[in-house]
């Protein structure tokens, strides 16, 4: 199914939402840049955002826990279901909590990751390519195959071996098997989408071959 970019998004319902570099360049290069995007994902998906995430960095705990804690009490604007972040793309599984949540959400995350990583590469310019591909996710079982897509993504791109899936360190994937604290994925929506079977980890597993085919058209959902 071809990405629309005139999909109207609904408040409760799910989107697969991804974009990739411009002219297919790696936007996450090391570690911390992995590290900087999944903080920013964290950090925009609240309904009041009192200050750019770059300033909240340099504040002492003390005044963090207090922004904080109103950015809490104001409610998020989207939930994160799952997500991988590859070197030149990401994959967001997300379901939409307030009006314009997605679209004021994701601007927001590529703006401001566009600006950390301009600032460090000493480059100007848009990083990601134009605006972000969304699919609307109609069922339950479109639900739990997107989040084994978007889980397998390092895998069936070669990154890593299936072995290395469980230590990924960016995608949501470690935390649906129970061996990391995930603080950015739902975990409602974690319990609610492992239940519709017997065995993620198995369903994963059992879904790699198909994976490894689908990246073979990847390009399509892109273009």
């Amino acid at each position: 199914m071809a990405a629309n970019r005139k999909l109207i998004f609904l408040n409760e319902s799910y989107y697969h939402v991804f974009n990739r570099g411009i002219d297919r360049r790696v936007t996450f290069t090391n570690k911390r840049e992995h590290d900087r995007a999944i903080e920013l994902l964290s950090f925009y998906q609240y309904a009041t955002i009192p200050l750019r995430y770059s300033h909240f960095s340099l504040l002492p705990e003390d005044k963090k826990e207090e922004y904080l804690s109103t950015m809490i009490s104001s409610g998020k604007i989207v939930d994160v279901i799952a997500y991988s972040l590859m070197p030149n793309h990401f994959h967001l599984l997300l379901k939409q909590k307030k009006e314009k949540g997605i679209a004021t959400y994701l601007a927001n995350f590529m703006n401001a990751y566009t600006k950390y990583f301009n600032t460090k590469h000493a480059r100007t310019g848009s990083l990601f390519q134009g605006i972000f591909k969304a699919i609307y996710v109609e069922t339950d079982e479109q639900l739990i195959h997107l989040t084994c897509y978007i889980h397998l993504n390092p895998v069936a791109s070669s990154l890593i071996s299936p072995a290395q899936l469980t230590t990924y360190m960016w995608s949501s994937y470690p935390a649906y098997i129970g061996i990391d604290t995930d603080n950015l994925v739902s975990r409602d929506a974690i319990q609610s989408i492992k239940a519709l079977v017997n065995s993620y980890e198995d369903f994963v597993k059992d879904q790699i071959a198909y994976a490894k085919e689908l990246e073979k058209i990847k390009h399509m959902t892109f273009e």
